[in-house]
């Protein structure tokens, strides 16, 4: 008895110990991947009444989940299996009373149906009633395309199902769910519907089998009628209700065999108890509307504020090719030809077989035509021209852009007169607040210039929105970044801009210009910026909504600068610049705001500088004699970022992550205090090891600049002991020390968490820049922070790798013919040739690099051929006899950044030197990898890579020796997952 009771002891024991194993927190690998659920945090929902939360949680390879939470209460979360999507589609009515959300086909579903290429699968809706146990509060929709409900009424819910079948209709059949009774009517060959902000009204558009009936029609929710506002042989499109929802603009497309494209018709509709339309016709405009253009169905129209203008676009009509028309007119004739054709050989008494019916027909085929062909075969070029203002690559990026463009054109109700507000001379346009006026601009005469050397100029001006007239405001106005565009007030009389290092405020209608910060302690110039570029200015948070002071950034504080008045400006946060907290950017809470309302409390995301702590802070001026200064809310070694508020309560929400802690929602009362978690993101993170913490590494650059790198901690740290170490950058990334990466595919193939889980410490070293020596500044930052990073005892000098992708790629090839401190290096779609490079094109855009070398990532100043030294001296392949560092490099055919020559002439001098370098190329891939399948695959083979070099495992084949074409697709296979 004795001895079976140890037996037993023993088995217990094990099962124990067993168990204890299993429970261990075990490395990420890469396999682990395609079913890791996350929170997709741009589908986080909060109801109106901040009762409700709901999100997704999604999967690469594995089906997504709603989640669905009373706040105050975590036991009553419901989690809902919604199939395979990226990005759930969720909403909560107005009232707060109910969700919907899509549902759509299963991963393994929608993975058949690719293989065996069947008929396209559906989806369908679920309605839930909020807080409702009963069966009946829940319904389920199929095939459905979209839904929504009707905004603030929030009575009904509509469901655009899916089309079936071809034909010539757009439209398909639109449901209206009456929440309330529970009742549903169809709507049939709808194709495109919009509720009013009330949700009382709902227009759209019919587009109907052999255009019968389509039409825009105007549905009155409260009492369920239906009126017709506009029915014809045309197309309908393109419905714009006002923000108030008291009227709306639509268009109306008709079919002109003589032109390429449809003639447009503008409507516009209010009074909407009594609908009133008003229908523009500029074919029957014979003075005011030139017959060379028409309205564009690429723009939509849009009421004026008071309801007495449209505003619409209009472009060139195009001339339909003579075959082309003669092949429309031959549609409505064929068949009358045909008739008469079997008229003639009936009457034809010559023919007497087979053969004479056959030569009869063939002598009154109404199909042909004695035409001659017109053109002969024609060749396919480009003319590529020394003057051309874009080079032609980049006017083929923007043919259809440029075919689809539309010039701003006006139409007052009362006078019925049509003003084009722009043409080819003013090339955009962007109608203020109030539409009393529009700011135009046009670089035409700066393009050529500017595409060459990077330096950006503009004209600008005013368009008075009553009467249709243009004044200049500026001419070769420089524009050194965003910031300094004009940007107008809420009222729309008024605009801010930057010029020489200041900003001003500018009166439309006196004209007026006032210096805003010349008289001010502080620079508003980003002092940071290292580009070649003349005094950037740090941004602006935009107006107050009374149009009364704009909201400045000197990069540390915010100062509330008043444009009118002898008011002073005043610094609203006081201890930025001193203490290195940069209030950086305001949390908008209100959707509809317009303008900053200083009435109210201002929550302010800050950031340490050199602390990388980040929070947010209050600033209230809304009290008279308030002494200046932010209240910090929260201030954390974490990442906090994203506050939301309900819509109609003081509830909030904020984000909340660290390197090894998933990012979660925390819910709290206005002042941000005791916050809940609410949120369950990566439910399976407790199931693998994190790294055990991060570190910061301040260091000084060979150049003298004070700097940082951000250390992340191996999994399982341990005090004392070294680890192999990948060192990453790009440019300035000291700030993700608290970022959460989530476990994934990236397209460069790096992902930090996962190489912490495994064992390896990550060093993030920022680098910054000098004019001329861009790769040296790489040498100049990065070894300074690296030895720094070594004398902390946690890096393993003998095995340190270096990545980097694109621009951190090139800083990747050229440390490695500086220095071989490096043990493996492993580059992405790499810069090698900074003097080839400048004169290749960026094929993504269409541009030229030379834009981007002078006056942006490239930091030289001027060409080659001006400062030859320079770019000999920052590129890689001019130095490739020094690297004794094996390289890893991937390079796709079709980068359109990194011209895949720059990564084949790098890997060719290499090789001729034989320097261990591999090259990987995924065929019809970009600068970065798209393909789920390419992305797991480089993955993998780069942690290979580093698992080789820095921790010594084997080699595998296509590392040690290579794989041969012919023996690829075996390799491939065996390594898919």
């Amino acid at each position: 008895m004795k001895r079976l009771f140890t037996f037993f002891w023993l088995f217990c024991l094990i099962c124990n110990l067993a168990i204890a194993q299993d429970s261990t927190p075990k490395p990420m690998t890469w396999k682990d991947i395609p079913t890791w659920k996350n929170m997709n945090p741009g589908t986080f929902k909060i109801s109106p009444d901040g009762k409700w939360i709901a999100y997704g949680m999604t999967a690469l390879e594995a089906d997504a989940e709603v989640i669905l939470q009373y706040v105050t209460d975590p036991d009553s979360t419901q989690t809902f299996k919604i199939g395979f999507t990226n990005f759930p589609s969720i909403q909560f009515s107005e009232d707060s009373k109910w969700i919907a959300f899509k549902e759509y086909p299963t991963y393994k579903e929608k993975e058949a149906n690719k293989k065996s290429k069947g008929k396209p699968l559906h989806d369908k809706v679920t309605l839930l009633k909020l807080g409702s146990a009963d069966k009946d509060d829940k319904k389920t929709f199929e095939n459905v395309s979209n839904f929504s409900f009707n905004e603030d009424a929030s009575t009904h819910l509509a469901i655009n199902l899916t089309k079936d079948g071809g034909g010539d209709a757009k439209g398909s059949d639109l449901l209206i769910y009456h929440l309330n009774t529970k009742k549903a009517q169809n709507l049939g060959n709808v194709a495109e519907f919009s509720f009013n902000k009330s949700g009382n009204y709902l227009a759209y558009t019919v587009d109907a089998a052999n255009q019968s009936g389509n039409g825009i029609y105007l549905m009155n929710m409260s009492n369920n009628s239906t009126s017709v506002l506009d029915s014809d042989d045309a197309s309908y499109k393109s419905i714009n209700w006002t923000e108030k929802g008291d009227a709306f603009a639509a268009l109306k497309m008709v079919k002109d065999k003589k032109y390429k494209q449809d003639q447009g018709k503008l409507l516009g509709v209010k009074n909407l108890t009594s609908p009133v339309v008003t229908v523009y016709d500029p074919a029957k405009d014979s003075t005011g509307f030139s017959k060379e253009y028409t309205i564009s169905p690429n723009r939509r129209p849009m009421w004026s504020e008071d309801l007495t203008r449209l505003f619409y676009g209009i472009h060139p009509l195009v001339l339909a090719k003579k075959e082309e028309v003669k092949k429309e007119l031959d549609k409505d004739s064929l068949q009358l030809a045909e008739t008469e054709a079997m008229k003639k050989i009936m009457a034809d008494t010559a023919i007497h077989s087979i053969k004479d019916l056959q030569k009869a027909i063939a002598k009154l085929d109404t199909t042909k035509t004695d035409d001659k062909k017109s053109d002969a075969d024609k060749p396919d070029m480009t003319i590529w021209h020394w003057n051309d203002s874009r080079l032609q690559s980049r006017q083929q990026v923007l043919e259809n852009q440029d075919k689809n463009y539309s010039f701003y054109s006006m139409y007052t109700v009362a006078t019925g007169k049509h003003i084009q507000l722009q043409d080819s001379t003013m090339r955009d346009l962007s109608i203020q607040a109030k539409e009393k006026y529009a700011i135009g601009s046009d670089n035409q005469s700066y393009e050529l210039q500017s595409n060459l050397d990077g330096q950006n100029y503009r004209d600008f001006y005013i368009v008075d929105l009553t009467t249709g007239e243009k004044k200049t405001l500026f001419t070769n106005f420089y524009l050194p970044g965003y910031s300094s565009y004009p940007r107008s007030s809420p009222d729309g009389t008024k605009l801010i801009y930057g010029y020489d290092g200041n900003y001003y405020s500018y009166d439309i209608a006196s004209g007026e210009e006032t210096n805003l910060t010349a008289s001010l302690p502080v620079t508003f110039v980003n002092e940071d910026d290292d580009h070649n570029v003349k005094k950037p200015l740090e941004g602006s948070l935009g107006w107050s909504s009374d149009s009364q002071y704009v909201l400045l950034n000197d990069g540390w504080d915010i100062w509330q600068v008043p444009v009118t008045g002898k008011i002073k400006a005043v610094n609203l946060t006081q201890n930025g610049r001193s203490e290195k907290i940069r209030y950086q950017y305001r949390f908008s809470l209100d959707r509809e705001e317009k303008g900053i309302n200083l009435s109210k409390p201002l929550y302010i995301r800050t950031y340490g500088e050199w602390t990388k702590k980040s929070g947010i802070s209050l600033i209230d001026v809304s009290k008279k004699g308030l002494i200046p200064g932010a209240k910090s809310l929260i201030w954390e070694d974490a990442s906090i970022g994203s506050l939301q508020k309900a819509e109609n309560a003081e509830v909030y929400f904020f984000n909340k992550e660290t390197f090894n802690e998933a990012d979660q929602i925390y819910v709290a009362d206005a002042s941000l205090s005791s916050p809940t978690k609410v949120t369950e993101n990566a439910p399976a993170a407790g199931d693998y090891a994190w790294s055990s913490g991060t570190r910061l590494v301040d260091y000084v650059s060979d150049k003298g600049d004070t700097l940082q790198g951000a250390l992340f901690l191996p999994a399982n740290y341990k005090e004392g002991e070294k680890y192999p170490t990948v060192v990453y950058y790009y440019e300035k990334l000291s700030q993700t020390r608290h970022n959460w990466v989530n476990p994934g595919y990236s397209g460069t193939g790096w992902n930090p968490n996962v190489y912490t889980s495994n064992g390896f410490a990550v060093f993030i070293p920022d680098i910054v820049y000098t004019m001329d020596d861009p790769g040296m500044s790489a040498v100049w930052c990065v070894i300074p922070g690296v030895k720094a990073a070594i004398a902390t005892g946690v890096i393993d000098e003998e095995n340190i790798g270096i990545h980097g992708h694109s621009w951190g790629g090139y800083q990747t090839a050229f440390l490695i013919t500086q220095t071989d401190m490096f043990k493996a290096a492993a580059a992405g779609a790499p810069l090698t040739n900074m003097i080839s490079m400048y004169d290749l094109i960026y094929w993504n855009s269409g541009g030229g690099n030379m834009s981007i070398f002078e006056a942006s990532q490239g930091r030289f100043t001027g060409g080659p051929w001006e400062n030859w030294d320079s770019y000999e001296r920052n590129s890689p392949v001019y130095h490739v006899k020094n690297v004794t560092t094996p390289l890893l490099m991937l390079h796709n055919d079709k980068d359109g950044a990194v011209d895949f020559t720059q990564g084949i002439e790098y890997y060719s001098a290499l090789r001729r030197l034989q320097k261990p370098v591999i090259l990987v190329q995924y065929k019809g891939e970009n600068h970065g990898l798209g393909k789920l399948e390419n992305r797991k695959d480089y993955s993998v083979r780069m942690m290979e890579f580093f698992d080789h070099h820095l921790k010594g495992t084997e080699a595998p084949d296509w590392m040690s020796k290579g794989i041969d074409k012919i023996d690829l697709d075996e390799h491939l296979e065996k390594r898919a997952f």
